[in-house]
């Protein structure tokens, strides 16, 4: 298929984008786009196929818009390893700077859900731990765990002097995850957590649910994560559970 085929093909907007995804790599972070105006001038089409062009980048995170200001260059998306250990552990690893701040610290009866996640009865008190995370000092994720209160009384106050979960767990009680279920979904960011992460009701989230287990196979926490998903990407590293064929 020609250039031409394929540009009568895509839709006008896609074509705009392409080429200011064509641009892009000429110009550092933080560097401002011209207006809508002037890109529709220079490109020959509407304001409206701009528009969209751009609302494209910013919601993959290539560009950032300011509110009464323009848009922007975004920095880099900041990879995130997906590995079993602590955020704090985690970031000190990777050389960041990590604040953790509480939102909310409370008891809650189990669900029937939680119940059965954390082989505890329905209505059983349960921790729920809020914790907003930055990482150098921009909001990074928005935590929400829930641990069993009978097996870890006075967790909260514990977490809350030291700042690390699986700090406190291994030593107040001698118990370290070693492994767990994670999944990863989109879902678009609500005014709540829009408000905690500073971003735009509405944007992409990656929401995570990772459900922990110590070295008997107990569950220890089920705990979900929304991270902004124009600001950061999961690496995860992979092995051949066995010798792959030729």
């Amino acid at each position: 298929m020609t250039a031409e085929v394929q540009e009568k093909s895509e839709p006008k907007y896609y074509v705009v984008k392409r080429h200011l995804l064509s641009l892009l790599p000429d110009f550092s972070p933080g560097v401002p786009l011209p207006t809508e105006r002037e890109l529709a001038s220079a490109l020959s089409t509407s304001r409206t196929t701009v528009r969209q062009a751009l609302t494209e980048l910013v919601t993959e995170g290539r560009l950032v818009r300011r509110h009464g200001s323009g848009t922007y260059v975004a920095e880099p998306k900041l990879a995130w390893p997906l590995q079993m250990s602590s955020f704090t552990e985690q970031a000190a690893s990777s050389g960041l700077v990590v604040e953790t701040a509480f939102v909310a610290a409370e008891r809650v009866r189990a669900t029937d859900e939680l119940a059965e996640l954390l082989q505890v009865k329905p209505g059983a008190a349960l921790h729920r731990l809020e914790r907003l995370r930055k990482v150098n000092g921009a909001p990074m994720a928005l935590e929400q765990s829930h641990l069993p209160a009978a097996r870890f009384p006075g967790l909260p106050r514990a977490v809350r002097r030291t700042g690390s979960l699986y700090k406190v767990l291994d030593e107040l009680w001698d118990v370290t995850v070693v492994g767990a279920v994670e999944t990863i979904e989109t879902a678009p960011a609500s005014p709540r957590e829009a408000g905690l992460l500073d971003t735009d009701v509405g944007a992409p989230m990656m929401m995570l649910s990772r459900h922990s287990f110590d070295a008997s196979n107990h569950p220890v926490e089920w705990v979900r994560s929304w991270y902004r998903g124009d600001r950061y990407k999961f690496v995860a590293t992979l092995g051949f559970s066995r010798t792959p064929s030729p």
